[in-house]
């Protein structure tokens, strides 16, 4: 038995009336753990709608976060995703639970204890459909490019160039931009390869740090 199944429907059901999510996040989200991807001193915090801090300085995305980002990515299933910034590695399998066994989630972080608890957990789960890479990942993952879908979960100064070129023409991202003004955007690129972008709303993150990221945290 789940000792937390209860408190994640309860969850679930208020972000559906809050904001209107649709069934298949709600769906995903019902099936996974969150209180498994937080430190034990976080446990009993993990179905209140709150970022929680995983160590680092990082911290899990806040769940009506999580399901704003996958519903506006559009998700759907066999496609395969990349994720910058793995982080606990939750956002991952809800995404990977949406996406199913014929998809596949990239996830690249940059902080290899983080990345090996991720792992850790989501083999536990059985989510064979998440890898999970340790690396800078303002530059992307070459190697299973191109992606029907990119989302990051830190916000950049600006959408990096790697990121536009590994996404699929006809393909979509979800990217937060912005120093100490955040905003979360949606980036389309067309079957031309030409880039559309969307403003959907303030929001706030820890920093992307890499190559094509914020060197620091000022």
């Amino acid at each position: 038995m789940d000792p937390f199944e209860e408190k994640r429907r309860r969850m679930v059901e208020r972000l559906k009336e809050e904001l209107g999510i649709s069934d298949k996040v709600a769906k995903a989200m019902l099936k996974v753990p969150r209180h498994l991807f937080v430190p034990k001193a976080y446990e009993r915090e993990a179905y209140v709608d709150t970022p929680l801090p995983i160590g680092f300085g990082q911290t899990i995305s806040a769940p009506h976060m999580v399901a704003i980002m996958c519903d506006l990515l559009d998700l759907k299933e066999g496609e395969k995703v990349l994720e910058v910034g793995g982080g606990s590695g939750y956002h991952a399998a809800v995404v990977a639970e949406i996406v199913g066994k014929k998809g596949k989630v990239i996830a690249i972080e940059r902080i290899p204890e983080l990345a090996e608890r991720a792992k850790e957990v989501l083999r536990l789960l059985g989510y064979d459909n998440v890898k999970i890479v340790v690396g800078d990942g303002t530059k992307g993952y070459p190697e299973e490019a191109p992606y029907d879908k990119i989302y990051v979960t830190a916000s950049a100064p600006d959408i990096p160039k790697p990121l536009i070129e590994q996404l699929k023409p006809g393909g979509r991202m979800v990217i937060p931009i912005g120093r100490y003004e955040q905003h979360l955007y949606v980036v389309d690129k067309d079957e031309s390869g030409k880039i559309h972008k969307r403003v959907w709303g303030p929001v706030r993150f820890v920093p992307l740090v890499g190559e094509y990221g914020f060197k620091e945290w000022e």
